[in-house]
């Protein structure tokens, strides 16, 4: 059955796509699809499209990606498609003057359970802060990031082991499902926008951009707080260390418990299957590295390798 919202949807990369592609699948009317512009990438730096752009076009939808979000050009093209509402997954920040424009605004999906996490990385510091909860947000644009009303919301567990990625993986399906659920609500006229200042919060985490600096292992943290930084930022951005003055990054570590004599950052292997690094109070074992100019690989790949 068509829906008769009119939809303009706004993402670039593959998290955006399944939203895109749940919408679409149950039959609602976007009328447009507004991405990032084509970057040059790979070694022969081609021009390539973002992932909410291939899907677009392989699905016959109208797709914009304008430079500026502020170009007059643009704005008037936006402005033609007489959207009912707009919804962005994974996209840059907007002008008011293209989140106020439909006449029931723009709608968000945010990977975290707001108000907690708003920022740019609301996956990888639910993890890296050791959450055993995460969950999904739609809720309206306004002036400050992440600060709308909260429209639905639904949580979801973060396993033990669990790395940034695959939560971000399982986050982007359940996104799909709370947005379709959403678009449901407001076109029966069921949706109850609830004010972020209502949700009873002791303490405030936030989702602050990740730096260099954040990736840093310090290995007189404990190894709890060490896990947690290697899952939380993995496969991207990826925590790192030094192995002999050369830069390793760890992508799958198990932790270990144990008193020991060791300096924390010393590294423990039998050359052959192991590669742990002492904490405050006990061993990250590194089960997938990549070492400054070498492939992602597993430990024992490595150490069949490396000589020390």
């Amino acid at each position: 059955m068509q829906k008769d919202l009119r939809i303009v949807f706004m993402g670039t990369p593959e998290f955006a796509v399944a939203s895109l592609n749940a919408l679409v699948e149950a039959g609602y009317n976007v009328v447009g699809v507004v991405t990032a512009p084509d970057k040059p990438a790979g070694r022969g730096m081609k021009l390539t499209e973002s992932a909410v752009k291939k899907y677009a076009v392989g699905k016959g939808l109208r797709v914009l990606q304008p430079e500026k979000l502020r170009n007059p050009d643009f704005v008037e093209e936006l402005r033609s498609l007489h959207a009912d509402v707009q919804v962005v997954v994974a996209f840059r920040m907007l002008p008011e003057m293209v989140w106020n424009m439909p006449p029931q605004g723009t709608i968000n999906v945010h990977g975290s359970l707001l108000p907690q996490y708003r920022g740019a990385a609301p996956i990888n510091w639910a993890v890296i802060n050791g959450d055993k909860e995460t969950g999904v947000t739609t809720f309206k644009l306004q002036h400050a990031i992440d600060t709308g009303n909260v429209l639905l919301q639904e949580s979801m567990p973060i396993g033990e082991n669990e790395t940034a990625g695959e939560v971000h993986d399982r986050m982007m399906m359940l996104g799909a499902k709370v947005l379709v659920k959403t678009m449901e609500a407001i076109q029966d006229n069921t949706l109850k926008e609830m004010p972020q200042a209502d949700f009873a919060e002791t303490e405030l985490k936030h989702a602050p951009k990740i730096f260099t600096e954040t990736c840093k292992i310090n290995w007189d943290d404990t190894t709890e707080h060490i896990h947690n930084l290697i899952r939380g930022l993995s496969p991207y951005p990826t925590a790192f260390t030094t192995l002999q003055d050369k830069t390793m990054k760890i992508f799958v570590a198990e932790k270990e418990l144990a008193t020991h004599e060791e300096t924390p950052g010393t590294f423990v292997t039998d050359g052959k299957t192991y590669l742990k690094f002492a904490t405050q109070d006990g061993f990250i074992n590194a089960l997938e590295i990549q070492l400054e100019g070498k492939k992602r690989m597993r430990t024992e790949d490595f150490l069949r390798g490396y000589k020390q």
